[in-house]
């Protein structure tokens, strides 16, 4: 069609130009490839699915995550997949595509596969870690145009580009010697949403090279990473401290020791741990940007199992993973309130909620008269101790004792057996244990809301 155009219009055209003008291409050019890989289609979007970013499932289709079937409909159902894998940290998440499915290729091809070995294949002939050929930390702004010339170096045509696969389909109807030339000036955009404007095909050729590898084009099918860099992971660090609830230290499960533990980074390098039972251990923390993801080094003198450098796996809505292989990982949540004071702490953690008595012995005699009996603990430093029928009131307290130890205080004048200093033993949200061991003196009381 487009040589019954402009046939009879060639001596309208300029002749084409010198050659070292740099004003046309050929289709085979070192330009021309860094053009089609700019303009390949990123199928790294939804790796959680298919597991390769070279490929993209075509919408509609049907998974099922865990047992529960969902349709994909859109790029922000997969955000629903991951919500589902992520509910619990120690569970074995399954995923399983309904087929058949159709997937469109890097030059926006497609192609319909009817099982799991089929789309296997073409994840095997994926590159992945970013060393690939498609290029997607910059994209043309479309639209824009393209002369083409004949064998006599007359304009033959022009061609009005749209998208990334008119680009890619305009070129791959070109031989390889065919001669074209961009309409300039031609505008792209880069990763971080700034315009750039380039006026020949040298600007281009150098916009596109300089950009390559100015972002993280996430092309592995890890796709739970949560991209980052150095940087935010530094800001989300210090920002607020960290509960811990997951440790697997040498393949054992040591998360019953260190549940509950808060983690807090400071800017200036140092990191500290609180345990449950008020205690501080210091430690060093720095990151450090490996080839395919961030490491965070921690070292401390006694938590050994903690002194080690991490892989940073997911990062944000609350949440930090670590891990180092298989047989070492630290799960833990954000916990912003935290209160740094150990008394502050324990202040804020029994006016949550009334906390009902499991277990109180005084100097080893079983007090189980009280079990199932309620302390609130007010403000004003007002306590209450009742069984539903019947209220006592007095007061609390909590503080550092003679010896430095973190006690809470109870008086209450009709209860003498139990008016005592109470030594904090552990602390979680849910369960306070207080005990002088030497004398028998033990009580326990667990979050009732």
């Amino acid at each position: 069609m487009f040589a019954l155009i402009f046939t009879s219009c060639q001596e309208e055209f300029e002749e084409l130009p010198n050659s070292q003008d740099q004003t046309t291409i050929t289709a085979s050019s070192s330009t021309a490839q860094l053009i089609i890989q700019a303009s390949s289609n990123d199928g790294s979007f939804d790796n959680i699915v298919d597991g390769s970013s070279c490929i993209a499932i075509a919408f509609p289709y049907t998974v099922k995550v865990n047992g529960m079937e969902i349709t994909i409909t859109s790029v922000e159902d997969l955000r629903l997949i991951e919500v589902i894998f992520d509910e619990l940290d120690d569970d074995d998440d399954i995923l399983e595509l309904v087929f058949p499915i159709h997937v469109t290729l890097s030059d926006f091809s497609e192609v319909t596969i009817n099982g799991i070995n089929g789309l296997r294949e073409l994840a095997e002939e994926c590159v992945e870690g970013g060393d690939d050929d498609d290029i997607e930390c910059i994209d043309f702004v479309y639209p824009l145009n393209f002369s083409t010339f004949d064998s006599d170096n007359n304009q033959s045509g022009s061609i009005l580009i749209e998208s990334d696969r008119d680009m890619r389909r305009f070129f791959h109807d070109l031989g390889e010697n065919d001669l074209v030339s961009l309409d300039f000036p031609v505008r792209l955009k880069l990763y971080d949403g700034t315009e750039v404007s380039v006026s020949s095909h040298a600007e281009l050729a150098a916009a596109i090279t300089s950009a390559k590898n100015t972002c993280d084009e996430d092309d592995d099918d890890d796709y739970n990473d949560d991209d980052f860099n150095e940087e935010y992971l530094n800001d989300y660090l210090t920002d607020c401290p960290f509960m811990i609830r997951e440790v697997k230290s040498n393949a054992q499960d040591q998360t019953d020791q260190y549940v509950e533990y808060v983690m807090g980074f400071e800017a200036n390098g140092v990191v500290k741990v609180f345990d449950r039972q008020g205690n501080t251990y210091n430690g060093t923390w720095n990151s450090r940007v490996g080839e395919e993801r961030v490491f965070l080094n921690l070292s401390f003198e006694t938590l050994v199992d903690f002194s080690l450098e991490w892989a940073v796996y997911e990062v944000g809505e609350g949440k930090l993973k670590l891990f180092v292989g298989d047989e070492n990982k630290i799960i833990m949540r954000r916990f912003c309130d935290f209160q740094v004071d150990a008394t502050e702490r324990l202040q804020a953690i029994v006016q949550t909620c009334s906390w009902e008595i499991a277990k109180i012995k005084v100097n080893g005699e079983s007090l189980d008269r009280f079990l199932a009996y309620d302390f609130k603990f007010l403000s004003n430093n007002v306590l209450t101790l009742s069984n539903g029928e019947m209220v006592s009131e007095g007061t609390w307290e909590v503080k550092l004792n003679g010896d430095g130890f973190l006690v809470l205080v109870i008086s209450i004048a009709a209860e003498q057996d139990i008016s005592l200093e109470w030594p904090i033993e552990d602390v979680t949200n849910e369960r306070l244990k207080f005990e002088l061991p030497e004398t028998g003196t033990e009580l326990v009381i667990e979050q009732k809301c």
